[in-house]
């Protein structure tokens, strides 16, 4: 399983999210192609709410301990509620999070789409 799904599987368990993106940013380091040790990860959710930017951010790097310890070197973090989110970005409806799944498990058809 790539870290990029591990890291969303567990925020999405642990958080009750309006919103997740979780985004390898290795490609712009000096890593191997193919790398999964630099991401930026935006969180919306409820359990934010009345916290701090450092509990909140406290509780992330908790979530993926084992990750950080592990092969990720830089996790850019950038938490916030849903009302806060609105007051940043507008009235644009949220994105559900990822529930998973990948093109390879899609059906498939003659004609596919682009991606």
């Amino acid at each position: 399983m790539q870290v990029q799904d591990i890291i969303e599987r567990k925020l999405a368990g642990r958080f009750d999210l309006q919103h997740l993106e979780v985004i390898n940013e290795s490609s712009g380091h000096n890593v191997a192609p193919g790398s999964e040790t630099h991401f930026k990860v935006v969180l919306v959710a409820s359990d934010f709410q009345g916290q701090r930017l450092l509990a909140r951010h406290r509780q992330v790097n908790e979530a993926l301990s084992a990750e950080l310890a592990g092969g990720v070197h830089a996790l850019a973090v950038h938490t916030y509620t849903e009302g806060e989110w609105r007051d940043r970005f507008g009235e644009a409806p949220l994105s559900p999070p990822c529930l998973g799944g990948k093109a390879s498990e899609q059906p498939k058809t003659g004609d596919q789409e682009a991606r």
